[in-house]
């Protein structure tokens, strides 16, 4: 038979008293081992995203621009949300939509889909940058003289869009022809015909 000792715990050198001690023991520091791990692991993310910034310096709308960028932030969100050029529009974020159409080097790209850490020493035009002061470019005001527009979410990717395809390639030498070399840009409110009607004037001004 086991003596019980004067706590009235089993067992010799147990007793009740410091067996339900140790168990609150292990039961209270156990939580606070796992935040530990936890923040440990969190902490080389938290210090990799400084370390791994880089600089660009490029020319936006023809201002010199020198940023620190998350080398995985996209030109998109780069220009709305740390150069505050809202014109520039986030619609699908997957690069099916053209509403993120800006120019580097005057060639027109998908700015959701452009990494900001790839235009350092070259030049980003957005729709902001597209007027000449008061005057506008001779697309937009194609686009307001013919309301090729409903909603306008699409507008400044369009208009971006057909710009640099004039410059670029060339004037679309039938309204066939604009609608296939425009159909990276959707316009939701099916505005089709009057942005047709829109760039086919103004590739005559351009010319």
């Amino acid at each position: 038979m086991n003596q019980q000792n004067d706590e009235g715990g089993a067992g010799p050198g147990v007793s009740r008293r410091s067996f339900v001690g140790g168990s609150l023991v292990a039961v209270t520091v156990a939580p606070l081992l796992t935040g530990q791990a936890e923040t440990a692991e969190a902490a080389p993310a938290a210090n990799a995203e400084g370390v791994t910034s880089v600089t660009v310096r490029a020319a936006v709308n023809g201002d010199p621009v020198t940023l620190r960028v998350d080398p995985r932030a996209t030109l998109l969100d780069t220009l709305r949300e740390r150069l505050d050029l809202k014109g520039t529009k986030k619609g699908c974020d997957r690069g099916q939509c053209g509403a993120c159409t800006v120019h580097i080097d005057g060639r027109r790209v998908l700015s959701c889909l452009t990494l900001a850490a790839t235009v350092s020493g070259h030049q980003v035009t957005t729709i902001e940058g597209l007027a000449d002061g008061d005057r506008l470019h001779p697309m937009q005001q194609a686009f307001v003289d013919h309301d090729g527009l409903q909603c306008g979410f699409c507008t400044p990717g369009q208009i971006m869009s057909a710009v640099a395809m004039v410059e670029n390639e060339g004037p679309a030498r039938s309204d066939d022809e604009i609608r296939e070399r425009m159909s990276g840009n959707i316009c939701r409110c099916s505005a089709y015909p009057r942005i047709v009607d829109a760039v086919r004037d103004a590739q005559r001004v351009m010319r």
